[in-house]
């Protein structure tokens, strides 16, 4: 079963988590996960496939499309099927709903104000044989997750500590062939040095900060007068962005950043648009899913970022759907 904290495989359309820019066009599976998420997440109820469909459509997904991004999400485990008759629900597995839910906490965390750096770095060093291809993307995909960025090729670093399960995860990746330090950084006299916070693009990663900034600050000061289906797909929208940030800027040291860094604002704008749009949004989903179950309203909620910072727990007890 796929997991669906793993952009690489709920977002195929993405050929790497730390993509530059928003990639062009929609990832209906992506979608979908995103839909289920945002509103079916805590009590993890089960929508009519129509309605899901539905839903989708108003998000720029074809029905074809949006049928076989639910077909596919099924068989992969995301999500869990049942018949009516001829009608079919889906609702989120349990183990999915709780790596969302992680997902969500990790996106918040991961944005918040970075405790005081202690100015040492985290060096991986590996040495994969050329033929081990499959396993050399392997681990540079895990590095990257976890906020590595490689600063000469076999070498990448981290201004943070290697967590014990971040620990575990690349020794099985690596079987041996990996090296952890940590430790400061010595400058050197030479004007060849190179300071290990160039293994990360600043300025392209400024140039998304400031993307978002100005896509979504209009939206900030008018989220009470968006509604229906504009507020869902808005709240879609502006997650899809930002949760690609923690992988972009893994709490970098600000000390290391330029002055007027702005990932406190993007934070705070994402919170305004995301938050303020949580009512009209829930209302929509909920009226689109009881027209497609007979006038019968699944227990549709939004959650909010301070709810995701908490940790939305789904309902292990849930009801099976049907």
């Amino acid at each position: 079963m796929a997991s669906a904290f793993d952009i690489e495989e709920i977002y195929p359309d993405e050929p790497s988590v730390r993509l530059p820019r928003r990639q062009s066009g929609t990832a209906p599976q992506g979608v979908a996960v995103t839909l289920m998420a945002d509103y079916t997440l805590r009590t993890r109820a089960a929508l009519p496939s129509a309605a899901i469909v539905a839903l989708l459509a108003e998000a720029g997904v074809s029905s074809a499309g949006a049928r076989t991004a639910i077909s596919r999400l099924a068989r992969r485990g995301v999500l869990e099927r049942s018949r009516a008759g001829r009608n079919s629900s889906y609702r989120l597995s349990q183990s999915v709903a709780a790596n969302l839910s992680a997902g969500g906490h990790w996106i918040l965390d991961s944005t918040s104000p970075a405790a005081p750096w202690d100015g040492c770095w985290t060096i991986v060093a590996f040495s994969l044989p050329q033929d081990h291809s499959a396993q050399r993307r392997a681990l540079r995909g895990q590095l990257r997750w976890l906020g590595y960025a490689p600063l000469y090729d076999g070498l990448w670093i981290s201004p943070h500590e290697l967590t014990r399960a971040a620990r575990a995860r690349l020794a099985q990746l690596t079987l041996g062939a990996v090296t952890v330090f940590r430790g400061r950084h010595a400058e050197l006299d030479a004007a060849g040095g190179r300071p290990p916070i160039e293994a990360w693009d600043i300025t392209a990663i400024s140039r998304q900060y400031e993307e978002f900034l100005r896509r979504w600050t209009p939206l900030a000061s008018r989220t009470g007068s968006v509604d229906g289906a504009a507020a869902v797909r808005a709240r879609t929208e502006v997650m899809d962005t930002y949760r690609r940030f923690p992988t972009l800027d893994p709490q970098l040291p600000l000390e290391l950043l330029p002055a007027g860094w702005p990932r406190q604002a993007a934070r705070d704008l994402f919170a305004a648009v995301y938050d303020g749009l949580a009512e009209p949004a829930e209302r929509h989903v909920r009226d689109v899913v009881a027209g497609h179950a007979g006038g019968a309203s699944p227990e549709v909620r939004a959650h909010t970022t301070a709810d995701l910072l908490a940790g939305v727990r789904a309902n292990p007890c849930a009801a099976p759907p049907g």
